[in-house]
């Protein structure tokens, strides 16, 4: 049994439809109850059941002059009239007939005529001749009326919600199988299969689907081979930094004087320093690519720049380089403090390692209602204007930067850190005409 109720409790679009036709049926169904309802409510404030009858005894009494004949008349009819309604079993009470002449005189009226009124019952009145005739019916309560019309709307609802369902049921049904089609094209194909599917469906309403799954196997694509060749590049370069430390290991081992094995030590540990920033870009790069949302956290920016210049400004001062800060004494943000340390360590590290001594480095800090903006400039050699889009590719190295130890990775990490604070990167020329200035620009 629980099976059975686990079964029909689950999410289905049949399912749905019909419990949507049923409320449709249920709502059709009241608003033509309410209709109903609301038409007999006028039509026995306006003209009432009884008024009928009321007019056809009238008519038949046009003719009679005698009040005693007249009051016979009146009262096979109130008495034809009690036996029916009481056969029926329906109608509540009996109606009440009065009959008076032109006088106003009584001639003949039911027991309960004096007592009743508009309030507790429906009253018609017919004049004819010298004669006036007043009925007065019981008024039956509301629910009552409720419940007639229910009966009688019910049958007609039952029967067409069926006619109703198997078309719907069939065309739905039919509708589903090109669905059903696509799923078990899409379980068929193999997981390293990132193909389009090459399916044109003749239904317009599973193309907008076909297209997104297309579009989500071509960014896959895009993924796929982004990775493929970051992995070969990652192995192209960490190849160098490791056959020099194989090669000077092997010298260091075999050395023949002191002088030998200093000089084979300092290289090794210069291209281990060098293999340990590379994996530590490269897992920088990973963890940016990785597509996860941004921790944003409250943050002074002016705080965390002057912290980061602060760390660097002994290795700034032994290579003779001037290091200065533009920029508000306090710049609250909210955002990714990752991402936004990322740019700032890795273009100032970049300018420390680019500039020559006795040059400038100048990071400028600004906020307005336009967002905020991250620029470091330097007069360094700098980047020439046609190769500064490619400068921002993974392992891209200038003719400036031949002779200078590096991994080519921190443009990009500058790139990528950018995106994810939802901003912008461009770079362009530097103080005084001179090294290059790398401009971040972003939304706090």
């Amino acid at each position: 049994m629980k099976p059975l109720l686990q079964a029909l409790w689950r999410p289905s679009l049949l399912r749905r439809i019909v419990g949507a036709l049923l409320l449709a049926f249920a709502l059709a169904g009241a608003a033509l109850l309410a209709l109903e309802f609301t038409e007999f409510k006028h039509e026995m404030a306006t003209r009432p059941g009884v008024q009928t009858l009321a007019d056809a005894i009238a008519t038949s009494l046009a003719d009679v002059p005698l009040a005693r004949d007249a009051a016979l008349i009146v009262q096979a009819r109130a008495r034809e009239t009690q036996r029916l309604r009481r056969a029926e079993g329906l109608l509540p009470g009996d109606v009440e007939f009065r009959l008076a002449d032109a006088t106003g005189r009584e001639v003949f009226a039911t027991p309960g005529a004096a007592g009743a009124t508009t309030t507790t019952h429906w009253q018609a009145q017919a004049q004819a001749g010298p004669w006036r005739l007043t009925l007065a019916e019981p008024r039956v309560a509301d629910a009552a009326v409720l419940g007639w019309l229910v009966r009688e709307l019910l049958p007609s609802l039952l029967l067409a919600f069926p006619v109703v369902l198997l078309p719907l049921w069939i065309a739905v049904s039919r509708g589903m199988r090109p669905l059903n089609e696509l799923a078990e094209r899409v379980a068929a194909r193999d997981a390293q299969d990132l193909s389009p599917l090459g399916l044109t469906p003749r239904h317009d309403e599973l193309r907008p689907l076909v297209t997104a799954f297309d579009g989500l196997l071509a960014r896959l694509r895009g993924q796929l081979q982004r990775e493929r060749a970051f992995v070969q590049d990652a192995a192209h370069e960490l190849r160098t930094p490791m056959a020099v430390v194989a090669a000077q290991a092997h010298v260091l081992a075999h050395a023949a004087s002191d002088a030998e094995r200093h000089e084979a030590a300092a290289a090794l540990d210069a291209a281990l320093q060098r293999s340990a920033h590379l994996s530590r870009q490269l897992l920088t790069l990973a963890t940016l690519d990785e597509g996860r949302p941004a921790a944003d956290e409250a943050l002074d920016l002016a705080a965390v720049v002057q912290q980061a210049l602060a760390a660097q400004a002994a290795r700034a001062l032994d290579l003779g380089l001037e290091l200065s800060l533009d920029g508000p004494p306090s710049l609250p943000a909210r955002m990714d403090r990752t991402a936004f340390e990322s740019v700032l360590n890795n273009l100032v590290d970049n300018a420390l390692r680019y500039v020559p001594p006795g040059g400038r480095i100048a990071i400028t800090l600004a906020g307005g209602p336009q967002g905020l903006s991250l620029a470091v400039a330097d007069d360094g050699p700098g980047i020439p204007p046609a190769q500064r889009e490619a400068a921002f590719g993974r392992f891209w190295r200038g003719a400036a930067g031949a002779d200078v130890a590096g991994t080519g990775l921190g443009l990009a990490i500058v790139r990528r850190a950018a995106a994810r604070l939802g901003g912008s990167v461009h770079i362009e020329d530097g103080l005084g005409g001179r090294g290059c200035s790398v401009v971040l620009r972003w939304r706090g």
